[in-house]
């Protein structure tokens, strides 16, 4: 077997990669538990997977793997969320809003529990 077909075969083995049942298995749970929901994928990297944000309306968030973008768009279309390219949409400003409420509210305790 050449190198090329090798690297065909590995291609498409990773093209069709499910969604690890743990990591789908959170989201679904997460998805079900928040209102409003979103999916946001984020492109496979040299250093991590295809992974995918769920938004909720409130802004929190939560990042897992996804088996590549078209597992991403699978497990979207079974919870009926809509689902987004975060390279072309980018993330929402909820999601960033929601981060920096967190941050203030760390913070807060920190000092509170500085005082004590």
């Amino acid at each position: 077997m050449g190198l090329v077909s090798r690297l065909r075969r590995s291609r498409a083995a990773r093209a069709g990669r499910r969604v690890p049942e743990a990591d789908e298995a959170h989201l679904r749970a997460w998805a079900a538990a928040h209102r409003g929901v979103e999916m946001f994928v984020e492109p496979r990297t040299t250093v991590t997977d295809t992974t995918a944000v769920m938004v909720a309306a409130d802004g929190s968030w939560t990042r897992r793997r996804v088996g590549g973008p078209e597992g991403a768009r699978r497990l979207a279309r079974s919870l009926r969320l809509p689902v987004y390219d975060v390279q072309i949409v980018g993330y929402p400003q909820r999601m960033r809003d929601h981060d920096a409420r967190e941050r203030v509210l760390r913070e807060r305790r920190r000092r509170e529990d500085l005082e004590r």
